[in-house]
């Protein structure tokens, strides 16, 4: 869309996008199978203490979207139970390398019923730094990195024209909302 007067280009931020890293998990090379890695006693209680701030900022997803990851699982699990969210939906996307066009295919439709919806990402580094500033910039640059139990939010136009137009409101570590 232009902007008549000036050639500007704006947009309709249609969606309030949280992206959240799951919390402190086990050590590499504890599990068999890095995707069987669980969150520690330490990782739960402090995702839990960000979900309980989060809910007294006022935070509530429309959609909570989860890697199918064990500990992006439990992560998005204490985010439900703590109201952010009535439930959660695993994606194989949100895995370690999943693919941002496959999740804006998925977005399309979800804002058409959802205009001005609220939607939550649960996933891993580097991926959502890559996604964040993908959608930011266009393009994946610099050396982005979310802690983890960490949020990130952007207000997302339709997807279509989300890669290189959305815009960055929020990034904070947990130790910001402890």
């Amino acid at each position: 869309m232009t902007d008549g007067a000036m050639g500007v280009l704006s947009f309709e931020f249609v969606t309030e996008l949280y992206l959240i890293r799951h919390g402190i998990a086990a050590e590499r090379g504890t599990y068999a199978d890095d995707r069987d890695r669980a969150l520690t006693e330490k990782g739960r209680d402090r995702t839990a203490q960000v979900a309980q701030r989060l809910l007294a900022l006022g935070c509530r997803f429309d959609t909570l979207l989860t890697s199918p990851l064990v500990r992006a699982v439990e992560t998005a699990t204490i985010l439900v139970t703590t109201g952010l969210a009535a439930t959660y939906s695993i994606t194989p996307t949100l895995a370690p390398e999943g693919d941002i066009a496959d999740w804006l295919s998925w977005l399309a439709p979800w804002q058409a019923e959802h205009p001005q919806g609220t939607l939550a990402l649960v996933g891993h580094e580097p991926d959502l730094s890559i996604w964040a500033q993908s959608l930011i910039a266009g393009t994946p640059h610099g050396n982005w990195q979310l802690k983890k139990a960490g949020v990130m939010g952007l207000s997302v136009p339709p997807a279509e024209q989300a890669l290189g137009h959305s815009e960055l409101f929020w990034l904070a570590p947990p130790r910001l909302l402890l």
